[in-house]
């Protein structure tokens, strides 16, 4: 039976808002010991923006702080803060996640343990910061905060409690985490992911600009059949992306991704048909639909040499269904290599996402192996090698890959439905 925590166990200092307490702070972690923990709250789903709106920072012996970045965006202490302190552990649950908008900031550390990814290699069923806090310390988070809009000011008492709590066991969850790693002989794996991470982040400069072809994952893609359609889609898409950035808005609240597509594919050519379409799939009181028709007047006459090449994602292989006509002893090569992945990931009790991301092993089924079958594993080795794939990694899963390079037929599988990913179809 696990104990509801309500408060922080650690005593909380006061949000830290100006210079003065920011030094304070400062000088406070200083007189700590070990790892610091730290987390930060965005508005995801609210503003355009990824920037944290709550950074939250305990260390043993250090104190437990909470800092509001916004009036802090320019004062020179990120700098002193990271010069200090990079080089401690810092303890982030799911770091991927809240590392862009730490380095937005200037912070950046040089020693990473992810609670997230710590506890999927160690086997976790459930790796959420809550279903940790239970299964590993006993104690029952509260969750009802945990969608509220960040940007909002004045920050409600009860969220800057809600997010203390995070930081507050933060520590406890590492040692638990690491425990079970050391039990299981994978803390050096582990210790390889946390590296990987910081390696891929180390020139990361922090932009709210699109990633290029980010338009090709609008949901609900698959209904597209034609390249004029996708040009529209696209253009759609920069449009939204343009009005919720200068509004700062989520690009979903601007308008959602379903309207997109219908508007893409039906095409209505006046301001009526447009807000039939987009009725409730928008936030704005005033929504847009002159922009909106004059994206769908203007677009059709794209001509053919700018419009995009048509594909679902911008991948450098095709769709699984397409892997059948065009590439039937690659696409026998990658079930069985797979089926045999799943089984090693139960054997060994990590998820197959963390044993070897999915796409690597796509791209070495796809490839025609070396005429001899004891070339096979040298073969995976080098090629997951060039992917950046961890040394643990390649050492786990080269021989099951390579043992299954040889196959003509194909091991039934069900393939996700149409549009859907195979994340979203094993999650």
């Amino acid at each position: 039976m696990s104990t509801p925590l309500l408060v922080p166990r650690n005593a909380m200092s006061t949000l830290v808002e100006d210079e003065s307490s920011f030094e304070e702070l400062i000088n406070q972690l200083a007189l700590g010991n070990g790892p610091i923990a730290i987390d930060a709250e965005r508005a995801s789903g609210y503003r355009y923006s990824q920037r944290a709106y709550l950074i939250q920072i305990y260390r043993k012996d250090g104190g437990l702080h909470l800092i509001d970045p916004i009036p802090l965006k320019d004062s020179k202490l990120w700098k002193k803060f990271n010069k200090q302190f990079s080089s401690c552990e810092w303890v982030i649950h799911a770091s991927t996640q809240d590392l862009p908008c730490l380095i937005e900031v200037g912070l950046k550390p040089t020693l990473l343990f992810d609670t997230e990814l710590g506890a999927r290699i160690a086997g976790c069923e459930r790796v959420g910061l809550g279903a940790l806090a239970e299964s590993l310390l006993e104690l029952t988070l509260a969750k009802e905060h945990s969608a509220v809009d960040w940007s909002i000011r004045p920050l409600k008492p009860e969220w800057i409690t809600y997010a203390a709590l995070d930081v507050d066991i933060l520590l406890d969850i590492r040692n638990a985490v690491e425990n079970l790693l050391t039990e299981q002989k994978k803390l050096k794996w582990a210790q390889q992911d946390f590296t990987s991470i910081l390696k891929n982040y180390k020139d990361y400069k922090f932009s709210d600009q699109p990633k290029a072809d980010r338009w090709r994952r609008t949901s609900g893609m698959h209904k597209v059949r034609d390249r004029l359609t996708m040009t529209i889609v696209r253009d759609l898409w920069l449009a939204r992306d343009e009005i919720a950035r200068q509004i700062d808005l989520a690009p979903g609240r601007v308008l959602g991704d379903l309207a997109i597509i219908e508007l893409a594919i039906i095409r209505p050519d006046n301001l009526e048909a447009v807000a039939k379409v987009i009725s409730w799939r928008t936030k704005l009181e005033s929504p847009p639909f002159n922009t909106w028709l004059k994206v769908l007047t203007d677009s059709p006459k794209t001509p053919l040499d700018q419009q995009p090449e048509f594909r679902v994602a911008s991948e450098n292989l095709p769709p699984m269904k397409i892997w059948k006509e065009k590439n039937p002893l690659g696409y026998a090569r990658l079930t069985h290599a797979r089926a045999a992945l799943i089984e090693l990931s139960k054997q060994i009790q990590i998820p197959t996402e963390n044993l070897v991301t999915p796409e690597l092993v796509k791209k070495i089924c796809w490839q025609q192996p070396p005429s001899s079958s004891s070339e096979y594993e040298s073969f995976v080795i080098t090629q997951l090698t060039q992917m950046g794939a961890r040394p643990w990694q390649i050492e786990q899963v080269s021989p099951v890959i390579a043992a299954k390079l040889d196959a003509i037929e194909p091991v039934v599988v069900v393939e996700p439905p149409a549009g859907e990913s195979e994340a979203e179809a094993s999650a």
